[in-house]
C-alpha cells in the first residue's frame, strides 16, 4: 500500500510503502470489539463500595424487648431490611481487568490501523516537529489541513515542542509509538501517523 506524505504545512514530501500486514488487513469487528473491550475493563477504576451490617455506624443495643411486641423478632437496627442498614452482597472494591493474550491485543493493533487506512482516514506526516511550542500555530495548521477529532502517533519520543502545543488544544491527541492503541486510534476521526512512527510501528508489530 502506498500513500503520500505530507508536511504540517500542507506540503508534499514524496511517498511511503506500508506493511500489508499492519495496514492492509480486513478489519473485523469482532477483533477490534474484544480488544477495547479489555482495554476499557482494565481502565475501570473499581472503587465501587456498599458498608455491610458490620460497617454502618449504629448503636448494638437491641432496639426492643424480645417477647410481648406481637412483631418480628429483632436484635439491631443494623439488619437489611432497615432503611440506612447494612447492604448484603453489595459491591466491593476489585479489579475489572481481565487477560487477553498478548499476540490478540497485537493483531487488534492491526486490524485498527486497517480499519483507518480503509476508511481513507490515515493520513502521513513527514515529521511532527516545531521550533516554538505555540498552539495557534498548531491550530491554524490543523485547520487548514481538515484535522478536527485526530489522533497523532510519532516515533519512541513526541517532540517536547509539538506535544505542549497540542497539548492546549481541543480534538488533537498526541502519543509515542508505544502508546498507540485500538480505542484511542477507533475513537478519532482521523490517524495521523509519523514517518517515524510507521517505523516504529512496523518494528512493533512484525
Amino acid at each position: 500500500m502506498k500513500l503520500d506524505v505530507i508536511k504540517l504545512d500542507g506540503g508534499k514530501a514524496g511517498s511511503i510503502t506500508l506493511d500489508e500486514a499492519l495496514f492492509g488487513l480486513e478489519p473485523r469487528a469482532d477483533i477490534l470489539h474484544r480488544v477495547v473491550r479489555w482495554q476499557r475493563a482494565k481502565a475501570q477504576a473499581g472503587t465501587h463500595s456498599t458498608l455491610t451490617r458490620a460497617e454502618v455506624s449504629y448503636s448494638t443495643k437491641k432496639i426492643y424487648k424480645q417477647k410481648g411486641t406481637g412483631g418480628a423478632r429483632h436484635g439491631s437496627k443494623k439488619a437489611p431490611i432497615f432503611r440506612h442498614g447494612g447492604v448484603v452482597k453489595g459491591p466491593t472494591p476489585r479489579s475489572h481487568a481481565h487477560d487477553l493474550p498478548k499476540k490478540f491485543r497485537a493483531l487488534g493493533l492491526r486490524h485498527a490501523l486497517s480499519a483507518k487506512a480503509q476508511a481513507g482516514e490515515l493520513i502521513i506526516l513527514d515529521v511532527a516537529t516545531m521550533a516554538d511550542a505555540k498552539s495557534s500555530i498548531l491550530a491554524k495548521a490543523a485547520k487548514e489541513l481538515g484535522w478536527k477529532r485526530v489522533l497523532i502517533i510519532d516515533g519512541a519520543e513526541v517532540d517536547a515542542n509539538f506535544a505542549l502545543a497540542a497539548r492546549n488544544i481541543e480534538g488533537i491527541d498526541v502519543l509515542p509509538s508505544m502508546g498507540a492503541n485500538v480505542y484511542d486510534i477507533l475513537k478519532r476521526d482521523q490517524l495521523v501517523i509519523t514517518k517515524a512512527g510507521v517505523e516504529a510501528l512496523e518494528a512493533r508489530l512484525k
